[in-house]
């Protein structure tokens, strides 16, 4: 019990702490509201447990090796989080009647592909999953045990996240204090990612 403790206390310090897919999802409940804001963040969760597979198999080392590769693939992150920055910081103002045209909203996939072009996911599954042991007797098992748990936890820290984020909609109804809000999550957004990369 208590190195299953010590993971989930692990995975909440790494994957509950700001970062890109947090500040994106708050960002995305400030902005668009939570109903829809739910289904960016059931793609953050699907990317999420693509990354939690990528490290947990260890093909994420290999692909890396790769001559030529991480920096192409530092790239390619950077433009789609300066695309997904770019979303938040000129969304609408939500009306009081929280009509917004829902089609402004991000997408589930886009939450998918932020999830998987984020560099704090990587280094947070790495760590959680090659610095605990749960299961000793059974390596596999271990793998499997560690996945769910993290994948569990990170539900619940979005889910916050998305709350915390959605709770700010009513303040938000003027379009100067709006606009104000989403360009600081957007610069947020980037410095999570630069600290990401750089930390």
């Amino acid at each position: 019990m208590e190195s299953i403790s010590a993971f989930v206390l692990a995975a909440l310090a790494l994957t509950g702490s700001p970062g890109p897919n947090t500040l994106s999802v708050a960002a995305v409940g400030a902005s668009f509201g939570r109903m829809r804001g739910l289904g960016y963040m059931i793609g953050l969760n699907v990317g999420m447990l693509a990354v939690i597979t990528i490290v947990g198999t260890g093909v994420a080392g290999v692909i890396l090796a790769l001559p030529g590769f991480a920096p192409i693939v530092t790239v390619l992150a950077g433009g789609y989080f300066l695309y997904l920055a770019y979303r938040i910081a000129t969304a609408s103002p939500l009306p009081a009647t929280d009509q917004q045209d829902s089609s402004q909203a991000p997408r589930w996939y886009e939450g998918a592909g932020l999830s998987l072009v984020n560099p704090k996911a990587y280094a947070a599954m790495t760590a959680l999953f090659s610095g605990h042991v749960i299961l000793q007797a059974d390596p596999l098992a271990d793998t499997l045990a560690k996945a769910g748990l993290v994948i569990s936890t990170i539900v619940v820290v979005n889910l916050v996240w998305l709350t915390v984020g959605a709770a700010m909609t009513r303040h938000l109804q003027d379009r100067r204090t709006s606009r104000i809000v989403n360009i600081v999550f957007a610069v947020l957004l980037l410095l999570s990612v630069g600290y990401a990369i750089l930390g």
